[in-house]
């Protein structure tokens, strides 16, 4: 595994979108959400996915020049048509839109429809929590869960991403609408280990901790069984809906042409009727009691969502970004 430095990893990745028609500024924020991703250690989903962006780019799904353009307002919500530009920068400028919009209102909405994949959806969290906002997004996917008691994948994995803002780092939860998302499936697969509890069907329909065997059936497990799989359903309506955009029984299951999905952006300002100090010492608090837990396994520890994260992207700064070599040696054959 090279250790590349995080300027070095997003420069390149800039060189290769300017020659794909990137405007120079979009080009440096778009590597950089990438060279983030990896930093944080989601690397499913950064560095590792920019070969699929690419090729995203030259089969015409995504659009380099686009940008997303206002198509209504009301109050503190908004519609937003994604013309089918870079989803990460779509998603960037639509939760930087509620984040402001949030501070003025309390609350801050952009429904963005027509859109493409977000790469991570933390990212979009952690810009509101750092922006001191509680941010609240989703998305819909291509066809790629079962719902419970279906044997076919016609619905999506949805993530969704709740970010609280908090001075000693922010809680972060970006979860997929099935127990192991399809990134957590490659990544176990590759060390060539197993699940820790099942995650799927294999191809018989027998439940499996293999991932491999997840991967081929396209069967995994909704988190929470029915529950996940309601969940995934109301969040696919929900953003179909306020976009007035596609659902995804609409959206190709060719990951390579997924396209034109559906998201939802919300910010909320936990200072609107208190000051922030305030709403600080609560979320310490509820931080401190989970670190009072006593752990299940000796010598474990309870951890709130996005603790690792902060220590990875400590360590992955001070190291480099972990990059496969294979990988590295495609970009700059770019």
């Amino acid at each position: 595994m090279n250790r590349i430095p995080f300027a070095e990893v997003q420069a390149a990745l800039a060189g290769v979108l300017r020659k794909l028609g990137f405007a120079h500024d979009r080009a440096d924020v778009c590597a950089r959400l990438f060279a983030e991703t990896t930093r944080d250690g989601v690397y499913t989903h950064g560095v590792n996915r920019f070969s699929r962006f690419v090729t995203t780019i030259r089969n015409g799904r995504v659009d380099p020049a686009a940008e997303p353009q206002v198509t209504a307002r009301l109050g503190a919500l908004e519609r937003w048509d994604g013309r089918r530009g870079p989803g990460n920068l779509n998603a960037f400028a639509a939760m930087e839109r509620a984040i402001a919009v949030g501070r003025g209102h309390g609350v801050g909405c952009v429904a963005l429809g027509n859109t493409n994949h977000w790469m991570r959806g933390g990212t979009y969290g952690w810009q509101a929590a750092e922006s001191e906002m509680i941010g609240i997004c989703w998305t819909n996917t291509m066809p790629n869960l079962p719902p419970w008691g279906g044997a076919e994948r016609i619905i999506g994995n949805n993530p969704l991403i709740i970010a609280v803002p908090r001075a000693n780092g922010p809680v972060v939860l970006d979860m997929a609408m099935s127990q192991f998302s399809y990134g957590a499936l490659e990544s176990y697969r590759k060390r060539g280990e197993m699940l820790p509890v099942d995650g799927g069907f294999d191809a018989e329909g027998k439940l499996t901790r293999d991932p491999g065997a997840i991967e081929e059936s396209w069967r995994p497990l909704p988190a929470g069984y029915w529950k996940g799989s309601g969940l995934a359903i109301v969040l696919d309506m929900i953003a179909a809906m306020m976009t007035l955009g596609q659902a995804t029984h609409q959206i190709s299951s060719v990951a390579v042409q997924e396209t034109a999905i559906s998201q939802m952006f919300l910010a909320l300002n936990p200072g609107a009727f208190g000051s922030a100090a305030e709403a600080d010492r609560i979320a310490d608090a509820v931080v401190a009691s989970l670190h009072s837990c006593k752990p299940a396994a000796q010598g474990g520890k309870v951890r709130y969502p996005g603790e690792e994260t902060l220590r990875l992207r400590d360590e992955n700064t001070r190291l480099g970004l972990p990059v496969e070599p294979a990988v590295w040696a495609e970009i700059m054959a770019m």
